[in-house]
């Protein structure tokens, strides 16, 4: 999100406050005073796909689709949202997958295993809502991927019209 409003100088704290804390990095409740700062945001709209988008990459093939929910919400093994599946030509990278147990990110050269092809092509990463089509997508610009947008209402906008296709994998 910060990207998209022309913010580029936003960080993630791999492993999150239980990292640091393993760590026994210091820790404060006391203020903090930093000088008032503006931001004027330069919106990027190619970083937010929408339902226009995803119907346009289902149907021309040279976009790809990466769905971002567990594998067996992909596979259509159970549904979270009203229908169960993923997106006709989607491929499934688990957000989960993208950290280990520790709650950190992966090594570079697993998550690098885990998105293979052309780092120029355009990718639209969803899920149900957005948010872990987010880390994914931040993985892929962390990884060289050029034109990643995060498609932001997913499948609770995708499911809701009875006119979008889903693919239920069957065994």
């Amino acid at each position: 999100m910060l990207r998209w409003v022309g913010f580029d100088r936003a960080a993630i704290l791999d492993g999150g406050l239980s990292a640091w804390m393993a760590k026994e990095l210091p820790l404060s409740t006391d203020p903090v005073e930093r000088p008032a700062k503006q931001l004027t945001p330069t919106l990027r709209p190619a970083l937010i796909a929408d339902q226009e988008d995803v119907r346009a990459a289902v149907n021309s093939g040279d976009i790809q689709l990466i769905d971002t929910m567990m594998e067996e919400h992909y596979r259509g093994e159970w549904a979270l949202y009203s229908r169960p599946g993923h997106i006709p030509g989607a491929s499934n990278v688990s957000a989960l997958n993208l950290v280990g147990d520790t709650g950190r990110y992966l090594p570079g050269a697993e998550l690098a295993a885990m998105h293979p092809g052309d780092r120029d092509a355009q990718v639209i990463t969803y899920c149900g809502g957005g948010i872990a089509a987010a880390s994914n997508a931040f993985v892929m610009t962390r990884l060289g991927f050029t034109n990643v947008a995060v498609y932001a209402a997913s499948l609770q906008e995708w499911v809701a019209d009875p006119s979008n296709p889903m693919v239920v994998d069957t065994p």
